[in-house]
């Protein structure tokens, strides 16, 4: 297994993203016109890691993929924007698929079977136990098994910097939580994971941070769409503002945000500065349809105004 050093190690999902343009998304149980089909390749984790290699971080991806046509096409488009894949496991079941669609504003919904996502296991987390412990960063989501989180989290090395975006949202064990530096969600996530909490039940981002530091996380982003984002630490909170951007597409836009962010942290940015940075990155990637196609370089993101 590989041991020399990335700036970034995500673990996670490669997903198909299916996507179909409605003029609405459907209710209960009607039935609307789309668009032509269109496959993209997607997951969370695949998502994150051509983010953070088209800025130019130096990423690797840890994920199981089909042996399939859907497979390929992951493995493919994450080598063309330049992310090691050679950590990547083949085979054990079907490659996952995110079925989306997108309304005329650009918001989506999405469905995910995980396929051979759901076959990433702990035992595939200590076989790559010295990847994840060269890492700066390693950054996790919810679309692969809570246990293989876990086990990622026990696998990092001591100087190794935890992000996990905990979607889709799920009861976090307390030694997860513990390691998340940041726990980065947005509305919909923070109100789940604080179910049951007061401060859940209430409209201010500042108090679902407070909140969701207040359970262990050593630092927390709340992702406040076309708003921008808060970033909360135990110093204090820092709110940034959105960039303005005519939103095409938002499919996929919190993980080129969540990818930037990682690795911002890990080239040692503080976490306001690379929450700035992210909220520039995000913004860009909701202008062009799509995810991973639509993200941004660097050069892009200097572009934006400010």
């Amino acid at each position: 297994m590989l041991t020399e050093g990335h700036d970034l190690v995500v673990v996670g999902s490669a997903n198909a993203d299916l996507v179909i343009g409605v003029r609405r998304r459907p209710a209960a149980g009607e039935t609307v016109l789309g668009s032509d089909l269109a496959t993209y390749p997607g997951g969370k984790g695949g998502n994150q890691a051509v983010a953070a290699a088209r800025l130019g971080a130096r990423t690797a991806l840890l994920a199981r993929v089909g042996d399939d046509a859907h497979g390929r096409l992951l493995l493919d488009t994450q080598r063309a924007a330049g992310v090691d894949t050679r950590p990547v496991l083949v085979g054990g079941a079907p490659t996952g698929v995110a079925l989306i669609t997108v309304d005329p504003s650009g918001d989506n919904s999405i469905v995910v079977s995980p396929g051979a996502n759901a076959r990433l296991t702990p035992a595939d987390i200590e076989a790559a136990a010295p990847l994840l412990a060269a890492a700066r960063v390693v950054s996790l989501q919810l679309e692969i098994p809570l246990e293989t989180v876990a086990a990622a989290v026990r696998a990092v090395g001591p100087d190794t910097r935890v992000v996990l975006n905990p979607s889709p949202p799920a009861p976090l064990p307390p030694d997860v939580l513990a390691a998340c530096d940041p726990l980065v969600v947005n509305e919909h996530e923070a109100r789940s994971l604080l179910d049951g909490d007061p401060a859940g039940a209430g409209d201010d981002p500042a108090a679902w941070a407070a909140a969701l530091l207040g359970r262990g996380s050593r630092s927390v982003v709340i992702t406040l769409g076309p708003a921008g984002a808060l970033a909360a630490d135990p110093r204090g909170q820092t709110r940034v503002p959105g960039v303005p951007v005519e939103a095409v597409d938002t499919t996929g836009a919190g993980d080129a945000f969540t990818g930037a962010l990682a690795w911002r942290l890990g080239t040692g940015d503080d976490l306001a500065t690379a929450v700035r940075y992210a909220v520039r990155v995000g913004a860009a990637a909701v202008t062009r349809p799509g995810a991973q196609q639509s993200y941004p370089t660097a050069a892009e993101v200097a572009a934006l105004p400010d």
